[in-house]
């Protein structure tokens, strides 16, 4: 039997905390909520979570913070929850390394279903314990290297590597998806609804800040030139 998907949990206000962390015991999840950033870190590096839930808002070391710390150490899926959909806090968390973010209040169903369709695409198929690398992108087709720009970019499908001028890239998981799709189809411009769709696994409409915050932080990647964007329609790799 597989081991639950473990989650660490960023809240500090007590009744949200409480209640959100009962509505996904419920859902099947291991749970350890914390009330401020400096517990969440040493919860996070004690427990090594399989996702992390952080609220933009809380004392000590603040979401963001504790985003570009958990970052600067793992690629472990972060989802940022923010209060104000329109707030600079949801460019910021995204720019700080996190892969979504859900605003407040939420509804539990929605939250354990943006928690699954991450989990989904960082290779928790069913939300257990254990695999950390990123599913190929549906559309990335073969395998190999694929080279672009005369060799200056090349991407390993099989070994999910990045090469920028011979030097290996780190990328996040839901970066090299988002590279994967356009690598899938250099030239062709993708519209930031079928990149939710596609790397994101929204079924339904989500924020394009989302998309447009990753394609940035890839291109100081990959290079700032690779990406182009179409305007009024969305992104394409430079073949």
């Amino acid at each position: 039997m597989a081991e639950q998907t473990h989650v660490l949990f960023v809240e500090d206000d007590d009744v949200i905390r409480e209640a959100t962390q009962l509505a996904l015991e419920r859902d099947g999840f291991v749970v350890t909520a914390m009330p401020d950033g400096l517990s969440g870190l040493e919860a996070f590096r004690a427990d090594r979570p399989d996702i992390a839930l952080l609220d933009v808002m809380v004392p000590g070391l603040d979401g963001v913070s504790l985003c570009r710390r958990i970052r600067d150490e793992s690629t472990v899926p972060v989802i940022m929850l923010s209060a104000r959909a329109d707030s600079i806090d949801v460019v910021l968390g995204l720019e700080a390394g996190a892969d979504d973010y859900v605003t407040k209040p939420f509804d539990g169903a929605v939250l354990v279903a943006r928690i699954r369709a991450v989990l989904r695409r960082f290779g928790h198929a069913s939300g257990p314990r254990g695999a950390s690398e990123p599913e190929p992108a549906r559309s990335a087709a073969g395998g190999g290297v694929l080279s672009f720009g005369d060799g200056e970019l090349e991407i390993d499908t099989e070994g999910m590597e990045v090469r920028r001028g011979g030097a290996q890239v780190a990328l996040t998981p839901t970066e090299m998806r988002l590279l994967l799709e356009f690598s899938a189809a250099p030239g062709t411009v993708l519209s930031r609804d079928r990149l939710l769709e596609r790397v994101w696994d929204y079924g339904w409409g989500g924020d394009t800040r989302v998309v447009d915050v990753h394609v940035q932080r890839l291109r100081t990647k990959i290079g700032p030139d690779r990406i182009e964007t179409v305007r009024g329609f969305g992104y394409k790799l430079k073949a």
